[in-house]
C-alpha cells in the first residue's frame, strides 16, 4: 500500500532554500517517490493550523519512504536547507 510523506515547511532564508528545492526532486525520485503537492496554494478548512508551505510525497510503501529519508541522496539535499527552513515531517501509510 502506498505511503505519504507530509511536510510542513517554514522558510527563513528563501535564497538558500531554493538550493534545497533544486536538489530534492532528484533525491525523491532516486528513493522511489514522487511529488503529489509541492508548495501550491492551500486553504485551511478547519482548525487553526496555518502552514506557510506544504509538500506531499508518495512512495510505494512506508518502508520505502523511511529508506528514502535515510538515503545518502536525501542527506545531501538536507544539508542544503540547514539554517534555511524548519520542517515538520511525517510518513503515513495510505489505504
Amino acid at each position: 500500500m502506498p505511503a505519504y510523506v507530509i511536510v510542513e515547511t517554514n522558510v527563513h532564508d528563501p535564497e538558500q532554500y531554493e538550493q534545497y528545492k533544486a536538489a530534492s526532486p532528484g533525491a525523491v525520485h532516486a528513493g522511489g517517490g514522487r511529488f503529489v503537492a509541492r508548495g501550491g496554494e492551500l486553504a485551511v478548512l478547519e482548525g487553526d493550523w496555518e502552514p506557510s508551505r506544504l509538500v506531499i510525497l508518495e512512495f510505494p510503501d512506508l518502508e520505502t519512504a523511511k529508506r528514502w529519508y535515510e538515503s545518502a541522496e536525501y542527506e545531501d539535499a538536507k544539508k542544503l536547507r540547514e539554517g534555511a527552513a524548519n520542517l515538520r515531517m511525517v510518513a503515513v501509510a495510505g489505504v
